[in-house]
């Protein structure tokens, strides 16, 4: 799974991955996995599903539709709090093992960052606002992680206890 993933105590938000592997065919995957939902980021490296903890909220950034794709989507596609458990080995086939955490996403409508850069805090230079995305998973305020919440019509009460 690609994409970009938010994360904080508060909440995180980030991209699992290299810009040209972030897209929401990936993130949905991850989203609407019928065994459960689950995040994965950064080509499956372990460290970053280890640093986010139960309870901590995710939402998920792609920049595409499609891997590879030029075809520009620039969405938050879900978002959702990490569940109770350790990261864990998923094998996907074909030699890729990826390391993976159990999410549940909560119902929420996919929408574009574009009309949030002027109100997000991790957005430093409005020039360059999809710089951070690069990075992987990355901590945002509470502040931010309600506004993409809100802006993606998700319950509070499913996200927020």
């Amino acid at each position: 799974m690609s994409g970009g993933g938010v994360h904080s105590n508060a909440s995180p938000v980030g991209t699992p991955g290299e810009e040209s592997l972030w897209n929401a065919e990936h993130a949905r995957r991850g989203r609407d996995e019928p065994a459960g939902g689950f995040m994965q980021v950064s080509h499956g490296k372990a460290a970053p599903v280890r640093r986010v903890q139960p309870g901590d909220r995710v939402a998920y950034y792609a920049p595409a539709l499609t891997m590879g794709g030029k075809d520009k989507y620039q969405s938050f596609v879900s978002i959702g709090i990490v569940q109770p458990g350790e990261a864990y080995p998923f094998d996907m086939g074909g030699g890729f093992v990826p390391w993976r955490r159990d999410v549940a996403y909560v119902p929420a409508r996919e929408t574009p960052i574009l009309p949030l850069l002027d109100e997000l805090d991790f957005v430093e230079d409005r020039q360059h606002w999809g710089y951070k995305f690069r990075f992987g998973l990355f901590d945002v305020s509470e502040h931010d992680m309600r506004l993409i919440a809100g802006a993606m019509a998700a319950d509070p009460a499913l996200l927020y206890f």
